[in-house]
């Protein structure tokens, strides 16, 4: 099993890094809905039953419990084709036809729970991303691959270093939500043009001299979660919560429902949740899930995500700089 987060081992000061102690683990345990016990179930769970809810247990128990058409967004972080460790259960790397044929046995019924209007993203690395494409090509209408920098990983001495992933884009259909302002990113003007005397696509602000632009399909201002940072869990492949919170802002309304049938500790669900979006999380790992729904609670008190303020993604290590002039 990964680190566990019940022994009261004693952390560095700085080290913010989500501890949940035997108590905790009772009371988060009391608020998780179980596959198990689903799936006796005659009929379909109505949304009151399971929405802002986080099911632990096997996906392949949930499918045909939960009703088709209720979502407006699926994000999927499935294990990659990769030998790894997930405490409860250890994926075994396969070869390239035998993922597809795992990825098979679910996304077809996943992709159920999304309405006409709905999305999928679906991640991955570069030995997943065939596969990948293959099955959103196969049942999706595919508009893109996102490629996102993590500076973290070995390196190596006979190959390049492995320092990004994808994220491939899909709807289901030609009428889709994507809201392109939200996700629009603050970036510092190196050049500031003028024209008649005036800013020329770019603000003078007590921040500086900053312009709003596009977003393209390389993202470069992710931090992946570590140590010192209040997101961070002993989670082995944890997404970054501003990661999440492009993909959510852009293709699901407020008040609309994400669904992950691969929540791990809770990332999707707590994003969700921090920017008023419903959610329903699925994952084998008991201990996950706790983890999840501390970060739930916690999410409560606390919204913030980081690099994102006033509605604006904002270009890496610019908002760190703000805070230190005590700019809001």
């Amino acid at each position: 099993m990964e680190k566990n987060k019940l022994k009261n081992k004693e952390k560095a000061p700085k080290n913010r890094t989500l501890v949940v102690t035997q108590e905790e683990m009772d009371l988060y345990s009391s608020r998780i809905l179980f596959a198990e016990e689903l799936s006796n179930r005659n009929s379909f769970l109505s949304q009151d039953e399971f929405l802002n809810k986080t099911i632990c247990g096997d996906l392949f128990k949930i499918l045909n419990k939960l009703p088709e058409g209720f979502a407006d967004l699926l994000v999927i972080d499935p294990p990659y084709n990769l030998s790894k460790n997930f405490g409860e259960i250890k994926f075994s790397r396969k070869s390239n036809g035998a993922y597809e044929e795992y990825l098979e046995k679910w996304f077809p019924s996943v992709v159920k729970f999304l309405k006409p209007t709905g999305s999928v993203y679906i991640c991955g690395d570069w030995k997943s991303t065939s596969a990948l494409f293959n099955i959103m090509d196969q049942y999706t209408i595919l508009r893109n691959r996102i490629i996102w920098q993590r500076e973290k990983g070995r390196g190596a001495k006979m190959n390049w270093k492995n320092s990004c992933e994808d994220i491939w884009f899909g709807t289901m259909s030609e009428n889709y939500y994507f809201d392109l302002d939200s996700v629009k990113q603050k970036r510092r003007v190196l050049a500031p043009y003028r024209k008649d005397g005036q800013p020329k696509d770019w603000q003078k602000t007590e921040e500086g001299e900053f312009r709003l632009t596009c977003p393209g399909n390389f993202w470069d201002d992710i931090s992946v979660p570590f140590w010192s940072m209040a997101e961070n869990t002993d989670h082995p492949t944890q997404k970054p919560e501003k990661l999440i919170a492009k993909l959510i802002l852009a293709s699901c309304p407020v008040d609309g429902i994400v669904v992950d049938p691969f929540l791990g500790s809770g990332t999707t669900s707590v994003v969700a949740k921090k920017l008023g979006r419903r959610y329903l999380g699925i994952e084998y790992n008991k201990e996950y899930c706790v983890w999840a729904e501390k970060r739930l609670d916690l999410a409560e008190k606390n919204k913030e995500i980081q690099g994102y303020s006033k509605g604006v993604f904002w270009e890496r290590n610019t908002l760190i700089e703000q805070k230190k002039n005590k700019v809001t």
